[in-house]
């Protein structure tokens, strides 16, 4: 369990401007965390929504306490130890990164058995739901869906190649890109996140970590982690707002499939009109040229061997170039 020396440190990281929330605070702010303000359940956490007293509209995420694990016999240590890993990664990564891509960290509290992270509140949910749970949605457009893909690829951009040291997401998923209410798309969810090799630095060999249909089969098969496990990520990502289908999803007659088998070859055989979502009005002859082009992204991305994987600023120089061929002819 950390205690209050380690998050001490973690003002080595950069991370002294944040603020420390007392537990009374939020237990106000969230009428001691009950039911009507949670909106959203983690691994290892609960999400509240709440309005501070100085008018913030705040996430207030609070990892579940360790007197209420349902972990089995011996695994309730492993479970709070990966609780109390999640925690101290969010704070550390995100107390040191500034980016309008990145969901901004306020502050935390530590207090007893309480681990609390205090983040910007982002009205308009996650990406997931708007992609798989409702039916009426701005992005039910493509220059929307292209303009959030490339908000997310800035933002994962950012931790690849401008945070020092760079960072590695490992848990890049719709889920973790959340929306504002400007419908700007920030990548969120750090908990497994890792300083990661640069470029040219050998991979890091550990155990593999992620959401099952997001997670690179290369980094899961030989446990060697570097940058172009994200971009395999970010790419299933694409191939989700492309054609609407979950990462697993169930085919027509009820045997999971991934998207990335189902709509990948309709990508390689220049037919991706036929996997495209349904719910979006079909394509302008612009706007069919640049979701191609997103396909043609998509599958480089989810190229079998990570070193054929494009990196994240070939990705968002790609991105830009289709968003404006759709908007200069809308």
């Amino acid at each position: 369990m950390p205690h209050q020396g380690q998050l001490s440190s973690i003002g080595e990281f950069g991370t002294s401007h944040l603020e420390e929330f007392s537990l009374q605070v939020l237990l106000q702010a969230t009428n001691n965390f009950s039911e009507e303000h949670k909106i959203g359940t983690g691994s290892f956490d609960s999400v509240y929504h709440s309005t501070l007293d100085d008018g913030r509209e705040v996430a207030i995420k609070r990892a579940e306490l360790s007197a209420t694990s349902s972990y089995a016999g011996g695994t309730k240590r492993q479970g709070q130890a990966d609780k109390d890993h999640a925690f101290l990664n969010e704070l550390e990564s995100l107390g040191r990164l500034h980016h309008r891509n990145l969901i901004r960290l306020l502050g935390f509290c530590e207090d007893c058995n309480n681990r609390v992270l205090v983040y910007e509140y982002m009205s308009n949910g996650t990406l997931h739901d708007h992609l798989h749970k409702l039916h009426d949605s701005p992005l039910m457009s493509w220059v929307a869906r292209i303009k959030v893909a490339l908000d997310a690829a800035r933002g994962i951009q950012y931790l690849h190649e401008f945070a020092v040291p760079p960072i590695i997401h490992r848990d890049i998923k719709s889920s973790n890109i959340l929306l504002d209410g400007t419908w700007t798309a920030k990548v969120s969810g750090f908990g497994l996140s890792l300083m990661g090799p640069k470029e040219d630095e050998s991979p890091l060999s550990l155990r593999a970590a992620g959401t099952v249909g997001y997670m690179d089969p290369e980094y899961y098969r030989l446990q060697l982690l570097t940058s172009k496990s994200d971009v395999y990520s970010f790419g299933v990502v694409l191939l989700e707002l492309l054609s609407g289908y979950k990462a697993i999803h169930r085919n027509e007659n009820g045997v999971p499939r991934n998207v990335v088998d189902y709509v990948v070859p309709f990508i390689f055989k220049d037919e991706i009109h036929r996997v495209l979502d349904q719910r979006v009005p079909p394509p302008t002859p612009f706007e069919i040229e640049a979701v191609a082009h997103v396909g043609y992204i998509a599958a480089d991305c989810v190229t079998r061997e990570g070193r054929h994987r494009p990196s994240m600023s070939v990705i968002v120089n790609s991105l830009e170039r289709a968003l404006l061929a759709c908007v200069v002819h809308s």
